[in-house]
Parts: C-alpha cells; structure tokens; sequence
C-alpha cells in the first residue's frame, strides 16, 4: 500500500531538480520570440498566484506553450472546445479549509468545530494543447521588444510611482540598503539594455518591500541562510512583477545563492511555498504603490 501523497514534497523535489539542472523555472526567458512572458490565468481570467505561477512556468517552459491560459478537462468542454488526445496535463494546487468537530465523547469534551488547513492538487491543460477554443485564448507569436540603453519612461514612471527612493551613481553595483531605505542603480547607459535594468531594478524594488514601514520582512532575515532566503523572495518578487511589466526577470548567478536556495528547499519543503507567497506580496504592494493606472498598463 503506498503512503499518502505529499503534494508540497513533490512540488519542492520538482523545483529542486529545475534548480540542480541549471534550469530553475524563473532562469530563462521562456518566451524567446513569443514576445514578453505569459503570466498564468485562470480559465475565468484571473491571475494564478504564489507557487502555482512557478509550477506553471516550469510546464509551460518544458513544453513550449504560449498561450498564458490553462483549464481543467470540463471548464474546456465547457467552452465547446476538446483536449487533444495524448495531452498530458499539469498539477496545481488548491488552498483550502475543513471544518472537523473537535468534541471528546469519551471525555465529555465539546470542543466545537475547528477549522483544518489542507492542499490537494487538480490538473489542468494549457490553452495550446486544446482545440476549439475562442481566439482570445491563444497567444500568437509577436517581435521581440528591444528597448536598447535608453530610459523607457513607462517603466521609469512606475517605479517613480512606488515611492522607492533610487540614488545613481558611478558605483557598478545595485543594491537596496535597509539602513538608509534607499536603492542604489549604476547608470542605466551602463546596462546592456533597457529591459535589464528594470528587471534590475524590479530585483531591488522587491527588497525594499521588506522594509518595517511596508511588508516588515527584512528585520527577520538577520543571519546569513536568512538572508540567502530573502534573496529567493526577491527573485521570486522580481519574475512576477517583471511579467506584469513585460519583462524578461534578472537573476543573480551566485553559485553561494543557488546553494543556500537548495540547502534550505531541502531540508524545509515549504521554503518554496513561503518564499513565493512573500514575494507575491512584494509585488503586489508595488504594483498598488505604482497606482491602479499602471497596474492595468502592467497587466
């Protein structure tokens, strides 16, 4: 008899693999030519969040979809439309609550109901591997974007808009210090293009979330494995902000990050879990910072 599936196990030993193969879902930008990185919508249109936006960027990477939309095998017969025969489909996971009676028969003890936490998973299709289905829901390939070394002053106006506090100088490195609450930029005619130093910059803007007057994260990361996690909540912050904004997220390549990231998925299967609901929250603050005029540009 097998035991009972352990569906945060199985998500943190999938992404550990992604990892350990130099391929972390979030690495590389699975759009190529497709023309910017598909954010994960539901059926229904509403944006997945967490760690089903990793799960479903590692599936869509893996086998090339384009389309941003997934569904479950009714919500598409649903829509008139039929999974091809074949398809495989992909795991995400709902979040949900039970209420259980607590009560002691034996002991005369009436606890009451209580509510109990749970995590299944359900399957679903992306858009690409379904027939059928209204135009709208397939995202057909488009020119790249190059925006060169020049300020793209949409971009520029968002992260003006959070409030974020950006010294520039001559100094080659970027970086958020929780001392001064400031963010320090080198020159973006430094950056191989426009696209890089925002996402540069989108890295540093999750940092600075963390600061006690907003999210109030920073404080709790003090010794170096913490740290090394914030840095995953930053990354992770920084490819869901940079999809909203179109671009193509930048990565450390510290070997010691990608260590510390294994070490802590490894010994805590809910590390990833945490890390990609705080880095949710980063960009969602940001995203409410830039005001609800970006936030519909971004989307």
């Amino acid at each position: 008899m097998t035991g009972k599936f352990d569906a945060q196990q199985a998500v943190t030993d999938r992404i550990i693999a992604a990892i350990e193969a130099g391929t972390p879902p979030w690495q590389k930008p699975w759009t190529g030519e497709r023309g910017g990185a598909a954010f994960p919508m539901r059926a229904c249109r509403e944006p997945y969040r967490g760690i089903n936006v990793i799960l479903l960027w590692l599936e869509a990477d893996a086998k090339g979809y384009t389309s941003p939309f997934w569904f479950t095998y009714r919500q598409a017969q649903e829509e008139g439309a039929q999974v091809r025969k074949g398809e495989k489909s992909c795991p995400v996971i709902k979040f949900g609550t039970f209420e259980v009676d607590k009560g002691d028969v034996a002991t005369g003890d009436d606890g009451g109901p209580r509510q109990v936490m749970f995590t299944k998973l359900y399957n679903v299709f992306n858009a690409d591997q379904i027939d059928g289905l209204p135009e709208s829901y397939y995202r057909r390939p488009e020119p790249a974007r190059d925006l060169g070394t020049e300020p793209d002053a949409e971009l520029a106006a968002f992260f003006a808009a959070t409030g974020a506090a950006i010294d520039t100088s001559d100094d080659p490195r970027a970086y958020y210090n929780p001392v001064t609450d400031r963010i320090h930029m080198p020159p973006v005619g430094t950056f191989l293009s426009a696209g890089a130093y925002y996402a540069t910059l989108a890295h540093e803007a999750t940092h600075w979330t963390g600061h006690g007057s907003r999210l109030d994260r920073i404080k709790k990361f003090a010794d170096r494995t913490a740290y090394a996690f914030e840095e995953l909540i930053a990354e992770l912050g920084n490819v869901i902000l940079c999809t909203h904004l179109g671009l193509t997220p930048d990565f450390e390549q510290s070997a010691a990050y990608v260590e510390s990231w294994l070490k802590a998925l490894k010994e805590d299967k809910r590390a990833i879990f945490r890390a990609a609901a705080e880095g949710q929250k980063a960009a969602d603050l940001l995203i409410q910072l830039a005001g609800p005029e970006d936030k519909e540009a971004a989307a």
